[in-house]
């Protein structure tokens, strides 16, 4: 298995372009999958800086419908006709916004026609062979305080808490990828069924938000509940933040950046 950052809010050099989104190319011995597309084409940009040929995708996975993970989509589209979509029905009908910095949409624009390279998943199940996808995640587990930024508007133009129905999280063959952990991480690992060696993505622990001992507590938790686990983060996990959560979990947590890769 191989991983590969192509969309981060960092950059391993200066020679890969960044921005606020994420997007990761997970290959595995059955499958080639895009994990969130980022907010525009900086991943088809990098993904051309490492010599990666995007249209050998076989499926894209989007976590959640906020335009940081999907906004890139159409823009993936064009570059590669043959892979599958797999997406949270919620997350293509939502309307979301933040109101970090002032109200403001963070809808993502989605393909005029979605036809059937689109698999919208309802419902924790196993999508393909070996990817599993879960759904309306319980929340059992404290949320990530950042979330009370961002609403959706309903059907009457009402803003309401956004409650994160339109989240999916993915798990393949021990690597679970959070997208943002919205749901918060605990959540999305007590949900998942499968074993999970590794964790990859955001998970949403902004600077100045949770407090310390929130986040020293999370990081004991994380390091005595999931003992064989090692966590992989950068995408709107907040650098104060990450240095409280090493000190606890030390070779445990590691960081990425655009241009990363692991196997």
């Amino acid at each position: 298995m191989k991983w590969t950052v192509l969309s981060d809010n960092r950059a391993k050099d200066p020679t890969f372009k960044t921005e606020h989104g994420l997007s990761i190319l997970l290959e595995t011995g059955r499958h080639k999958i895009l994990l969130d597309t980022g907010a525009s084409d900086v991943f088809i940009l990098n993904a051309k800086r490492l010599g990666i040929d995007l249209g050998t995708v076989d499926y894209v996975f989007v976590s959640h419908g906020h335009s940081d993970h999907a906004g890139g989509l159409r823009h993936f589209l064009e570059v590669n006709k043959k892979a599958k979509v797999i997406v949270s029905p919620e997350a293509v009908n939502g309307k979301f916004y933040s109101m970090r910095n002032g109200m403001h949409s963070i809808t993502t624009v989605w393909p005029e026609e979605i036809g059937e390279r689109f698999i919208m998943v309802d419902h924790t199940c196993e999508v393909a062979d070996g990817i599993h996808v879960m759904a309306h995640i319980p929340q059992t587990h404290p949320m990530p305080k950042g979330n009370r930024h961002l609403f959706i508007k309903d059907a009457e133009g009402i803003f309401i808490p956004d409650d994160f129905r339109h989240e999916l999280a993915l798990h393949t063959d021990g690597l679970l990828f959070t997208g943002c952990a919205h749901s918060g991480l605990e959540n999305i690992l007590a949900a998942c069924p499968w074993p999970v060696g590794t964790v990859v993505g955001g998970f949403h622990l902004l600077d100045g938000h949770e407090t310390r001992n929130d986040l020293v507590g999370l990081a004991q938790r994380l390091a005595d509940n999931y003992p064989q686990t090692v966590f992989h983060t950068s995408h709107c996990t907040g650098d104060i933040v990450f240095g409280i959560l090493e000190k606890v979990m030390a070779d445990r947590l590691h960081a990425f950046c655009c241009g990363t890769t692991c196997d």
